[in-house]
């Protein structure tokens, strides 16, 4: 058995890996564009805990690795933004190798995927972000979240409001697309997130960031003050909430914790409750509160509390609240 983190949330090194490879399942799920949500999505759910059907057994697997890329089980619509990064391996000959487990959290683990071609050099590290499905997650965010949405099916809009268990089936399929739709939209717009390279089902591929030998980055929540430039990563911040601000949204979760710093580069992680200001009724609310927990951080570092305040003001003439 896989041991679990003490801190169920933290980015820490890679553990070994454990357990079978679940299977995944293909269809698209995206809440910013509902007529692309299936109905199938409700069904029961995977045993395994993941919110997708188990896929058939393919009658030949790899020699090395645990599966196929599952690249061409992507339509394009739910492959990465273009231009690419030269990174991405899209040969259908690749792999994928799971080596581990680099976060367990309350909605989704993420575990540690190398992609290469065998006989090459061509491989990459990415992170497996895999949503778990009602009985194995828990939907502490979902009240705000919801806010301002709706399903174009009355039927689904009202168990996801009473939280049944057909509608806690449907909430999870929404949190996978959603994500995958934000973090097109935000790399699009040179916020600095995960480049996403694909969505099947409810498993998201995305940039590792981390070292090449699969140290996953550290959390700003562990940095002290002296092992990081504070001006320099505050402008970083403030740059990435403005090209956020400007696409009418606020992050909705935002704190120390959801912050990666790799080698002095900040990349927000976590997006899959993204916050249309607009839309929702607590949007600048919202907006606020992001600004204000990660600015905790900060200002306990030393940051003057006026700099915060004048960033939430910025945000909110961006966002055209003001």
């Amino acid at each position: 058995m896989r041991e679990r983190f003490a801190d169920s949330d933290s980015f820490s090194r890679i553990r070994p890996k454990g357990g079978a490879r679940r299977g995944r399942r293909t269809e698209r799920f995206d809440d910013f564009e509902p007529e692309h949500f299936p109905a199938d999505i409700l069904s029961a759910a995977d045993p395994s805990g993941y919110g997708a059907e188990s896929a058939a057994p393919a009658p030949e697997g790899p020699v090395q690795g645990d599966r196929w890329s599952t690249w061409d089980q992507s339509t394009p619509t739910e492959m990465g933004p273009e231009p690419r990064p030269d990174w991405v391996v899209t040969e259908l000959a690749a792999v994928d190798t799971e080596l581990g487990i680099v976060k367990t959290g309350k909605e989704a683990d993420v575990f540690l995927l190398e992609r290469g071609v065998p006989g090459t050099r061509r491989r990459t590290l990415m992170a497996a972000k895999r949503y778990r499905d009602a009985q194995h997650r828990m939907f502490h965010r979902d009240s705000g979240y919801l806010e301002g949405r709706q399903h174009k099916e009355s039927r689904v809009s009202r168990a996801m409001a009473k939280r049944t268990a057909f509608g806690k089936d449907a909430i999870a399929g929404q949190w996978a697309a959603a994500e995958f739709t934000a973090l097109c939209r935000l790399w699009s717009a040179g916020m600095a997130v995960p480049y996403p390279v694909q969505i099947t089902g409810t498993e998201i591929l995305m940039e590792f960031v981390g070292d090449e030998d699969g140290v996953a980055a550290r959390r700003l929540a562990q940095f002290a003050a002296e092992e990081v430039d504070l001006d320099d990563l505050w402008e970083q911040l403030g740059h990435s909430l403005s090209v956020l601000a400007r696409l009418g949204y606020a992050h909705g979760d935002l704190s120390a914790y959801n912050i990666l710093v790799h080698r002095g580069r900040l990349v927000i992680i976590d997006v899959p409750q993204i916050v249309d200001v607009i839309a929702n009724p607590r949007g600048r609310s919202f907006l606020e509160r992001d600004v204000q927990n990660v600015g905790a951080w900060f200002v306990a570092r030393g940051l003057p509390q006026t700099r915060v305040d004048g960033l939430v003001d910025v945000l909110a003439f961006d966002a055209r609240l003001d």
